[in-house]
């Protein structure tokens, strides 16, 4: 079955279009995705997370845990231990959003070689 632009909601009734881009420019950034499918096996310490996610810098991690965090997705649990110990993990709400993130994340890596063709082909103007 096909989608047309009528299957989607449409401003009014309580459907805040800025609300609904708020949340998929978060949950649909470049580390989000990798973050929500990182703790989709249960808690993970913040160096641990840095160390599974290649090429994302401390800085960008912190960034994006507290979005995460502060839209109710994810929780940080804090252990007073020495050093502190600072563990991660996916909310009820956040565990919802496991399957689409899966979904797109097994999509992306089951076409990339088809995409990098068509990259490689549009590039070279064919």
């Amino acid at each position: 079955m096909a989608l047309s632009h009528t299957d989607f909601p449409t401003p009014g009734d309580g459907y805040d279009c800025r609300m609904v881009r708020e949340i998929l420019d978060l949950v649909g950034d470049k580390w989000s995705l990798y973050i929500i499918a990182t703790l989709k096996g249960g808690p993970v310490r913040f160096n641990e997370l840095r160390r599974r996610i290649d090429g994302i810098s401390q800085r960008m991690l912190t960034l994006t845990l507290r979005g995460l965090e502060r839209d109710g997705l994810v929780k940080r649990s804090l252990f007073p231990t020495i050093p502190p110990r600072v563990d991660y993990e996916l909310t009820d709400v956040g565990r919802t959003l496991l399957a689409p993130v899966m979904a797109l994340v097994t999509w992306a890596d089951s076409n990339q070689d088809i995409i990098q063709d068509a990259r490689v082909r549009y590039d070279a103007g064919l």
